[in-house]
């Protein structure tokens, strides 16, 4: 069927945008989401956002993002996370293949 996700193995891949709030830029988060992503095998993205977040889109196995997830509320040590809002997307294929730190967002 046309309609049928992405699988890789037995678990269908999701993808899931992340907003993190707090003390998180300016102190290396996208680089620990960037090295974090890639242990797990997430593909995706980290970006800065205007208004002082963070945001994380990511492609991976239920599991994976889990996993994810629970480091972001962590976050690195000079890092002060406050919150971590999670909202399921759809899986955008120029993000398929590998992470990436992405330029600062801007957009009103």
């Amino acid at each position: 069927m046309p309609d049928d996700p992405v699988h890789e193995g037995q678990e269908t891949l999701q993808a899931r945008l992340y907003r993190v709030s707090g003390t998180v830029q300016g102190v290396g988060f996208r680089f620990f989401v960037s090295r974090l992503a890639r242990q797990l095998g997430i593909n995706g993205y980290a970006k800065n956002l205007r208004d002082g977040r963070v945001e994380v889109y990511a492609i991976g196995r239920p599991g994976k993002l889990a996993a994810l997830r629970k480091e972001l509320q962590r976050g690195p040590r000079s890092a002060v996370v406050s919150d971590v809002t999670e909202e399921e997307v759809e899986i955008q294929p120029k993000f398929e293949h590998g992470f990436s730190i992405e330029r600062d967002s801007y957009e009103a």
